[in-house]
């Protein structure tokens, strides 16, 4: 039977993957796992429990708030929030668990299920298999005052914006910046903290109806931002997706700013003020080459991890290290966070822009990134991927011809049968003609019988 968990929490189609029932019954699991650890001892507990607009997330978390509530535990519902204000809020309560109710960036048919530990940390492997342990076993239920008590919180959003804006180096006077907001989680504190810290803000993509989440816009869908910011004549522009832990921006001429050149801008911002951990940064091994060479430049190192923020995250609490996060746009800022925060993103890294006075292009020109070819191998045997001795041979003479200015990465597929032939080059047309060579071989080499 394959792992009810995935990378990030329980996530499939609302209502037939994830139910009101699962929603349930993982709600009481998790409050007795919870308790086991000893994170309830010698008090009442207490939950934080959140969601975006999904028109699911209403009756999926009310089987979270009734289960956590039939289990004794205290449950304050803060609505709808985006994850890291979930995760903050927890944190900022002294609560001693939360859930999220998201499906983060997938469309709004999908739903998903994701727990805080106190602090505000998502639960580690072990944890997530002990709830999965005891879903739907035999338990003595608390009657009369024992049970939990549900309170609506209508607070968290003012907790979360001033906690954002109180984390900024200066002020965002003077910038005037468009902020899509996926029709998500952030479509009002998003624009509010920005306003907040002193930006003129036009908005796009607030208008929440519970149906139309990252359709059409946000961080997935870059192109109605891109034509703003230029029909605004903004300095900038910055997308969230549908809960908000993660940020894209734009520059003034509509040009992409991803994840990696967000971060080296931050990097070097935290560098600047003494304050990047250990000099490093955390990225994952599909990062641009780009970006590890502009950090080479700055004298900043560069740790690279499997592909997902919860391993940039494993390795940042680990190490010590401050700043990490993935292309995608999901920036971990652990200074101010326990999880990725498109918010939070967006704030430092208008706050960089309104520091040096300088357009965000030539903020992001700092990070060059080399053309990057992806191509989808399916119909193979994945798991010899890396044991394939024909395979190796191809690889290693195609990372002789890129050199120091290129780089390949065969990555098996997490869920389907197929490989990943990933080649970053100083041309376009190297980085499209080794991809394709390497492509070829891995059918050759790794076909299924």
């Amino acid at each position: 039977m394959p792992r009810l968990f995935g990378t990030d929490g329980v996530r499939g189609r609302a209502n037939e993957d994830v139910t009101a029932e699962l929603a349930l019954d993982l709600a009481v699991a998790a409050a007795h796992v919870l308790g086991d650890v000893g994170e309830f001892a010698g008090h009442r507990p207490k939950a934080v429990v959140g969601r975006d607009p999904r028109a699911s997330g209403e009756f999926l978390s009310a089987a979270v708030v009734a289960g956590l509530a039939s289990a004794g535990v205290d449950v304050h519902d803060v609505g709808v929030l985006p994850t890291p204000a979930v995760a903050h809020l927890v944190g900022a309560m002294e609560a001693d668990l939360g859930v999220m109710l998201s499906a983060s960036h997938n469309p709004m048919p999908d739903n998903g299920i994701k727990f805080f530990a106190r602090g505000g940390h998502k639960l580690p492997d072990e944890l997530e298999d002990a709830i999965e342990d005891r879903l739907r076993e035999h338990w003595r239920r608390p009657t009369g005052a024992s049970v939990g008590r549900i309170r609506g919180n209508g607070t968290g959003a003012d907790l979360y914006v001033e906690h954002l804006v109180s984390t900024l180096p200066n002020r965002l006077d003077g910038l005037k910046i468009v902020v899509d907001c996926a029709h998500g989680a952030a479509s009002e504190v998003g624009p509010r903290a920005l306003r907040q810290a002193g930006a003129e803000v036009v908005v796009i993509g607030a208008d929440p109806d519970g149906l139309n989440i990252n359709d059409g816009y946000g961080s997935t869908h870059i192109e109605h931002l891109q034509e703003a910011v230029i029909a605004q004549g903004a300095h900038a522009g910055v997308a969230y997706d549908g809960d908000a832990d993660r940020c894209l921006a734009v520059d003034a001429a509509g040009q992409l700013v991803d994840g990696d050149q967000i971060m080296g801008i931050l990097a070097i911002a935290l560098k600047e003020r003494q304050a990047l951990s250990k000099g490093t940064l955390v990225t994952t091994v599909m990062s641009n080459l780009g970006l590890r060479l502009a950090m080479e430049r700055e004298g900043i190192r560069t740790v690279q991890t499997a592909v997902g923020d919860r391993y940039v995250l494993e390795e940042m609490r680990r190490s010590g290290y401050c700043l990490g996060g993935e292309q995608s746009g999901h920036v971990l800022l652990l200074q101010h966070a326990t999880t990725g925060d498109g918010v939070l993103t967006s704030l430092h890294l208008l706050a960089r822009l309104a520091q040096l006075g300088i357009p965000l292009a030539d903020l992001a020109a700092t990070v060059e990134r080399l053309p990057q070819v992806l191509v989808n191998v399916p119909g193979v045997d994945k798991t010899k991927a890396s044991s394939d001795p024909g395979l190796r041979d191809a690889v290693l003479a195609a990372e002789n011809e890129l050199g120091e200015t290129g780089r390949v990465l065969l990555r098996p597929s997490g869920t389907e049968p197929l490989v990943r032939v990933m080649v970053e080059a100083a041309q376009a047309e190297q980085a499209s003609r080794i991809a394709e060579s390497l492509a070829r071989v891995v059918k050759e080499r790794l076909a299924l019988a």
